[in-house]
């Protein structure tokens, strides 16, 4: 489910309303491998298939945390249309916490909620939007995170 909104004042309107869930999205072992190959964090735990089996837990490979948080980024996409701005920024993050796992093949989606958003200086406001991303079949989120995203209004 998406939201479209128009300018400050319709995005001021979704402050604490629940906004999703994205569609499902399938993390492959070959995403969790290309993860690992770009951030240089090939642990077994996410890369050994064979050990993880073995070894771990979770009885297979689990994709890295950071995967997951940067999953969120493409997952927005789904969940918000905003119009009425010249530019929107990531400015980073607040709170992350990775509370359960992400089995290699499983799916994850989002849902998210306008925390706030205040005026800055210079005509910036400043929106922190709180995600949940959900493992299919988990009863624990597998992300919570607070992005800061900063905002330009058009003219």
């Amino acid at each position: 489910m998406s939201v479209r909104v128009n300018g400050v004042e319709e995005m001021r309107a979704l402050i604490g309303r629940e906004v999703g869930p994205s569609e499902w999205r399938t993390v492959t072992q070959f995403d969790i491998d290309r993860f690992a190959e770009l951030s240089g964090d090939d642990q077994w735990i996410h890369c050994d298939v064979e050990r993880a089996k073995a070894e771990s837990p979770y009885g297979t490979t689990i994709a890295h945390g950071n995967l997951t948080l940067s999953a969120i980024d493409g997952l927005r996409l789904e969940l918000f249309e905003a119009s009425g701005f010249v530019l929107g920024v990531n400015y980073g993050w607040n709170k992350v916490r990775f509370p359960a796992a992400v089995p290699s093949g499983s799916r994850i989606r989002a849902r998210a909620e306008l925390i706030s958003l205040e005026e800055l200086d210079g005509g910036w406001w400043q929106a922190v939007t709180r995600f949940f991303v959900e493992v299919e079949g988990s009863d624990k989120p597998c992300c919570v995170a607070d992005s800061v995203g900063r905002l330009l209004p058009a003219s």
